[in-house]
């Protein structure tokens, strides 16, 4: 049995070693794999999924995914004539390989985000599904490498809500998704977790008395907040209903604030905030959807034609033609990724360092941006405060006043995080716990919990 984080940003898996877990090395890619994919085509996705699956699984799955296969075999065949393998890559060597080419093969960052997305058709459901299962039947196959023996049992890391807006019809699509993936796989019992009470279950086996605790996830896709009662006497207990005394959640995580620093920070030498020859101001449509890495339907409107024409059309009336013709190269080139990767590690580099250099020659020779911790801080403001408003609902819910605010997450390693957190609770304890690996530890936790 283990303990597995999906994570928007990142995967990782958990064993108990001893009274204590242990996170595993998932190969090469080390403790923690990026929850990415990149394959030649997006078609032959079904086909290397099929050839992994569990015998027993095979017949059904190919039932009903009969059409989608033969379209696949189809592409592989052109992607031979090519010299093309359908392999699958994930992690860094799936960036690895959408870097090298943007405007070739499919590349996907986080399809987490996606799940409970509002609107999506059957096809594009089984597409995620299948993309998940990859991702899954991957993390379980490096797992079981590394433990030498298989593995049937997981407990999932969940957001309070995913990402899409219809409430616990969006959270039912999710769950459904992610529940069939991990089963066609070979996981035989799937159980889930909230991800800030998994975090919690960690930070309490630190705790000698009792304490209540507002727990604050910041993860790739969503911020997860839970006020918990935890001790020694709690952590004993096997039904923690009473201990768990109100939860938020919402849309906004490490990859909103890549965005959001992609749009305010990157965008203006891509004529963001620029005039039109008529002294207009730039429409700035077009540059949200440049970034909207986690909106389906704002990259599918920046891709198309439509818009690649309307971006020729703005470099002609622009005051500045040269900074719009870097965005028509992001649009024409399929860079978006690109741009919002550049944004992440910078913030990532800005942990350490109060400032950065963003190198983007590769899209423009010789363009580069500086970027520093105010600037990230400014960029990042609605997003702070949409996080403060969800840890006050915590608290107004449960109707009482953490003792001690618990913080894990990527995005909570961030200095500018810690300070702006700091000044909204300044009598309060600010803990920040092991940023990814808090939540795996607490699955792994429950796994043995339950599984026990």
């Amino acid at each position: 049995m283990i303990g597995f984080d999906y994570g928007t940003s990142n995967c990782a898996v958990g064993v108990m070693d001893g009274n204590r877990p242990a996170i595993l090395p998932l190969g090469d890619h080390g403790r923690y794999i990026a929850s990415n994919l990149y394959a030649p085509s997006r078609e032959v996705i079904v086909n290397w999924l099929y050839a992994q699956l569990p015998p027993a699984e095979q017949p059904a799955f190919k039932q009903q995914r009969t059409f989608a296969l033969q379209k696949g075999q189809a592409e592989i065949k052109e992607l031979a004539l090519d010299g093309i393998a359908a392999d699958l890559f994930f992690g860094r060597d799936a960036l690895t390989h959408y870097l090298q080419e943007p405007d070739e093969g499919y590349y996907i960052k986080s399809p987490k985000s996606f799940l409970g997305a509002s609107g999506l058709l059957p096809p594009q459901i089984e597409l995620f599904e299948d993309i998940v299962a990859a991702m899954m039947s991957n993390v379980k196959s490096l797992t079981e490498t590394a433990l030498g023996r298989s593995v049937t049992r997981t407990v999932i890391g969940r957001p309070v809500n995913f990402q899409g807006l219809r409430g616990e019809e969006s959270n039912r699509q999710a769950l459904a998704i992610l529940t069939r993936a991990a089963k066609r796989v070979g996981f035989k019992e799937v159980e889930f977790q909230f991800e800030p009470v998994a975090a919690g279950f960690e930070y309490e086996a630190s705790l000698t008395k009792e304490t209540r605790v507002l727990v604050v996830d910041i993860g790739g896709g969503t911020t997860d907040c839970s006020m918990l009662l935890m001790g020694p006497e709690q952590a004993a207990a096997q039904d923690r209903s009473r201990d768990l005394l109100s939860h938020s959640g919402e849309r906004v995580g490490g990859n909103d604030f890549d965005i959001a620093l992609a749009l305010k920070g990157l965008m203006p030498v891509f004529g963001l905030n620029s005039s039109l020859k008529s002294g207009k101001a730039i429409p700035v449509n077009s540059y949200w959807q440049a970034v909207a890495i986690n909106d389906i339907n704002l990259q599918t409107e920046f891709y198309s034609a439509a818009n690649g024409r309307f971006l020729q059309q703005l470099v002609r009336d622009a005051a500045e033609p040269e900074l719009v013709k870097r965005l028509h190269t992001v649009q024409q080139h399929k860079l978006s990724y690109r741009v919002v990767n550049a944004a992440e590690q910078s913030k990532i580099a800005l942990t350490e360092h109060a400032s950065q250099q963003v190198d983007l020659s590769d899209i423009d020779d010789g363009l580069a941006v500086l970027l520093d911790r105010d600037g990230f801080g400014q960029a990042c403001q609605r997003e702070l405060s949409r996080i403060t408003a969800l840890m006050q609902d915590a608290i107004t819910q449960s109707g009482t006043q953490p003792e001690v605010v618990f913080v894990t997450g990527g995005t909570a390693r961030s200095p500018v995080l810690s300070q702006f957190l700091q000044q909204q609770f300044p009598h309060t304890p600010i803990v920040i716990g092991d940023h990814f690996g808090s939540v795996t530890a607490g699955l792994t936790r429950w796994a043995n919990t339950i599984y026990s």
